[in-house]
């Protein structure tokens, strides 16, 4: 037999890693071979941009000085601002800029000493960008202009543009558009804030009242000047500039991040009150005698109560509702509303139906503006009342056609409007010695950030030998229902008005349990009303609503822990009338 060596085969394993590791060198290979290609690209088009740039630099060289500007522009000149170029097979948009520079050398305008010709020198600045090339190419080139003469008086005076954010900050990078079409050449020109916030314009032509100036930046708001006179803002508070010959002009704008309102409109449970209209007003005067509001608008809320309002520059603003069917049982927050630079807020209308002459009391802190929760408001006047801010109430005063969940045999929540009794049987007397009860049906408090203060019943006396007493179950999926009386057991049970154990409050839904008891056969106890007070998320925290008032004047009377009482006077007429009573720490 003849035996032969053979030689080992190569795994699928070995194949596997050897295509791999190939795989990752071609592929390093194929990443810096298109590295290199993108970077030889780039390379290209900034050399040809460099080249266009320099083209015109050579151009601007040959002009007299006194043509070194730009059309439209401060200096004027015949140089446009904005220009299309082809080099080297590359479409380029050229952006020249030009300004005087008052060296501080030889003083400056309106300083020490006083330089009357500040133009000291020209410096232009040529941007190139490549909007159709692959990757986003920007090439900027700067150069000075001096004239050959010595400097001579000026007529001329200069426009300084200051833009600040809110907090008096300037704001660098904003764009600052100078417009005056009553000189001649007419200015219409694009510049940007040095890193200070500012705009120079040295050597600008004289003109009274007509340098319409505005600043805008990306995702900031917008401030510009007004002309006087004008059909919609006869008087503005920034009127358009003056400049004067030797002198510095100085205008101030104002411009800041944009932020977002959410606006709501609700009932009392947090249930949506969709398309309801209301206006919207800035605080913000760009006129006066008469008030022009920077920001003032109408509109309305969706189908599903909200509406989101973008691009809202900061400000104080008043909300007002303009749904006739409904009055405003009170706003989250209070209003007026502030709106931050860079923030996102909310507000909340809570709406009820119209139950006018109605009253609306905000009760706020003194010293910070913040509402005050649980102050007690009396109302004396026509009528008289007392509510608590921040608390509202669920009663039930009608259980007939059905208006409860479940009830026992002995029990009549149906037949009579207005009151719960015992039923009275065949012989015509009632059940004595039996606890005949009723279930009410479920009521949704608008959350589950509720707080449950107390419960209340009428009547509280009750005929000699009859017995009423309740209990109260809630809970976050309106199904488990565990009835508890006033130490939060199912051992106890409330026999008069009294306070809702603290275990409850967090739940969104709530039900009690009545039980009717009577000894005597020919006496019923009887049920009126029931009433839960309780927080939840829809109920203003700081604010009182009274409704169906008489007409008249009315004494507001406030207490509040830690503050000192205060007492005001309000007018309610027709409509619904608003009322803000301030609080001072004891």
């Amino acid at each position: 037999m003849i035996r032969t060596k053979g030689k080992p085969g190569t795994s699928l394993i070995d194949l596997l890693i050897s295509i791999a590791i190939i795989a990752v060198l071609f592929g390093g290979i194929y990443l810096v071979y298109f590295s290199l290609i993108t970077a030889l690209a780039n390379v290209s088009v900034r050399t040809a941009a460099t080249t266009a740039i320099q083209a015109e630099i050579e151009m601007i060289r040959n002009l007299p000085y006194a043509s070194v500007g730009t059309v439209g522009g401060v200096p004027s000149g015949v140089i446009p601002q904005v220009q299309a170029i082809t080099s080297g097979n590359f479409d380029f948009s050229l952006q020249t800029t030009v300004r005087n520079i008052d060296d501080p050398f030889d003083g400056v305008l309106g300083g020490t000493p006083n330089d009357t010709a500040p133009d000291d020198y020209k410096l232009v600045q040529i941007d190139a960008n490549c909007p159709l090339c692959e990757a986003a190419i920007s090439v900027s080139i700067t150069t000075t202009a001096a004239p050959k003469s010595l400097e001579s008086a000026t007529q001329d005076g200069s426009l300084f543009v200051y833009a600040l954010d809110a907090n008096g900050n300037p704001v660098s990078g904003a764009n600052v558009t100078v417009v005056n079409a009553s000189v001649t050449p007419s200015i219409n020109l694009t510049d940007t804030t040095n890193a200070s916030g500012v705009l120079e314009l040295v050597g600008t032509p004289t003109s009274t009242q007509s340098y319409q100036i505005t600043v805008t930046k990306q995702g900031y708001s917008t401030d510009q000047t007004y002309p006087p006179g004008g059909a919609s803002n006869p008087n503005p508070v920034i009127p358009n500039a003056t400049v004067i010959p030797q002198t510095v002009t100085a205008v101030t704008l104002s411009v800041d991040r944009l932020s977002t309102l959410a606006v709501s409109t609700v009932n009392d449970i947090c249930e949506a009150v969709g398309k309801s209209p209301f206006t919207m007003q800035g605080g913000k005067l760009i006129g006066t005698s008469p008030n022009v509001y920077k920001f003032s608008t109408s509109t309305k809320t969706g189908a599903t109560g909200t509406l989101a309002m973008n691009n809202i520059e900061w400000d104080t603003y008043t909300l007002r509702s303009q749904d006739a069917s409904s009055d405003v049982a009170g706003t989250i927050p209070f209003n007026p509303i502030t709106i931050d630079p860079s923030s996102t807020a909310s507000f909340m209308f809570v709406l009820q139906p119209a139950a006018d002459p109605s009253l609306l009391v905000s009760v706020a802190d003194a010293g910070t503006g913040a509402g005050v929760p649980n102050a007690v408001v009396t109302l004396s006047g026509p009528s008289s009342s007392t509510l608590t801010t921040g608390h509202e109430f669920v009663t039930q005063s009608d259980w007939s056609g059905g208006q409860f969940a479940s009830q026992s045999g002995g029990m009549d929540a149906d037949s009579k409007p207005g009151e719960i009794t015992l039923l009275l049987n065949a012989s015509g007397t009632y059940n004595t010695n039996t606890f005949d009860w009723m279930i009410s049906n479920t009521f949704d408090v608008g959350g589950s950030s509720s707080t449950f203060f107390s419960f209340y019943f009428d009547p509280l006396s009750q005929p000699s030998g009859t017995l009423v007493r309740f209990q109260i179950a809630a809970n976050k999926d309106n199904a488990t229902w565990n009835f508890v009386g006033p130490d939060g057991t199912s051992n106890t049970y409330f026999t008069t008005s009294s306070t809702i154990p603290a275990s409850l409050s967090g739940n969104r839904y709530v039900r009690y349990e009545v039980w009717l008891n009577t000894t005597d056969p020919s006496v019923t106890p009887e049920i009126d009303d029931a009433s839960l007070e309780f927080h939840a998320d829809c109920v203003p925290p700081a604010q009182a609503f009274f409704t169906s008032l008489p007409q008249g004047t009315y004494s507001v009377d406030v207490t509040a822990p830690n503050y000192f009482e205060a007492t005001t006077t309000v007018a309610v007429g027709s409509g619904e009338a608003t009322s803000t009573v301030s609080l001072t720490h004891q």
